[in-house]
């Protein structure tokens, strides 16, 4: 089967790699490029573990073909910390808004996703917004809580 190549950027430096033509984002992600932070939970876009940010949307990396990545900027869980941990990755940290962790990498990718668009959610459209990920450990509270203090440690009102 022919592959395809795709030219892409991820988190910030360019990647380029070759597609089969029914590959997914997100085994691309992993298995081409090394980034196994996003996970796959389900394969069928309804979990959120495998969420990444491309282009500006949140999209399940299950539910792309790698070569739709094709000249797109893709963010993973990866490009989430510099220096220094993200205000959510701290702010779950101090909550212990995770447990086993799987689905962790996935609601901080759609979390940071909500905050660049609405510094400062309210309890209901965290929800609202992280609805698309599963999480079958936590019950979601310290999860919401966490995500409010970033929002605000973020808009300095920490």
């Amino acid at each position: 089967m022919t592959k395809i190549h795709v030219t892409t950027t991820v988190n910030g430096d360019p990647a380029e790699f070759l597609a089969d033509p029914r590959e997914t984002l997100l085994d691309a992600l992993r298995d081409q490029l090394g980034l196994t932070g996003t996970k796959e939970g389900c394969g069928t876009g309804d979990c959120g573990a495998c969420s990444v940010v491309v282009d500006g949307v949140l999209v399940c990396s299950c539910l792309m073909l790698a070569a739709e990545a094709e000249g797109k900027k893709v963010e993973t869980i990866e490009g989430m910390a510099g220096e220094e941990l993200h205000p959510l990755q701290r702010q779950f940290i101090e909550h212990a808004a995770l447990q086993c962790g799987f689905c962790t990498p996935g609601i901080l990718v759609a979390a940071k996703a909500l905050l660049e668009r609405n510094p400062d959610p309210t309890d209901t459209e965290i929800r609202y917004w992280l609805a698309g990920n599963l999480c079958r450990c936590t019950g979601y509270d310290k999860i919401i809580r966490a995500v409010q203090d970033a929002a605000a440690e973020m808009r300095g009102a920490a």
